[in-house]
């Protein structure tokens, strides 16, 4: 007999020896829907290849991407990037979040490489994340890698698990920020980074 994927049952087979396809099937089916249709056919299999798309930060290391871009300089005034559009996985409900992550720091002898700012956040968001988490992260690897005298992370993101469920708000934004070193210990220094991301050009 076939097992029920998804079951309470505790043999390991129930999980491990269906494919990711199977999985998909099994949850079309518990939906309601027939699988075997012409429009869900091919589902299982786009479905595999949108969450590996979508969860491949797992199989980059932020840090290495870091460290292979390194310049040392004098440049001791505040590097900021920001409006960086980033898109995420809610890690509770699997629905996307998205919105735009604004990162500074104050360098100490080393800077990074400013493409380099897009893509350790791409690596932190492209996993089963919570907003405050990717924020944190994003903030405490600049922070190892390149030991600045701080750093500035604020994200700004809408999420769809409060969008299209539960309290089904339209125009909600959460914003999480996190402040290391100088940019939690110097308001002067905090006050200018949120002053600075908050700046839009003319017309805008």
């Amino acid at each position: 007999m076939k097992p029920v994927i998804g079951s309470t049952s505790t043999e390991p087979a129930t999980l491990t020896s269906a494919s990711f396809e199977d999985l998909v099937r099994e949850m079309l089916v518990r939906l309601g829907e027939n699988p075997g249709r012409e429009g869900l056919t091919a589902t299982p299999e786009r479905v595999r290849k949108a969450m590996q798309f979508l969860t491949r930060g797992y199989q980059e290391d932020a840090e290495a991407l870091l460290k292979g871009a390194l310049f040392t300089v004098s440049y001791d005034e505040m590097v900021i990037v920001k409006d960086i559009e980033m898109f995420s996985l809610c890690e509770h409900h699997m629905l996307p979040f998205f919105g735009k992550v604004h990162v500074a720091y104050i360098p100490k002898g080393r800077v990074i490489g400013l493409s380099k700012i897009p893509r350790l956040i791409e690596i932190f968001s492209r996993r089963l994340q919570i907003q405050e988490r990717l924020t944190t992260q994003i903030a405490e690897t600049i922070q190892n890698v390149i030991e600045p005298q701080g750093v500035g992370v604020v994200i700004e993101a809408r999420h769809l698990c409060m969008m299209m469920r539960g309290v089904e708000k339209q125009h909600s934004q959460a914003v999480t920020s996190s402040m290391l070193g100088c940019f939690r210990n110097e308001e002067e220094t905090r006050s200018e980074f949120l002053s600075l991301i908050r700046q839009r050009p003319n017309g805008v």
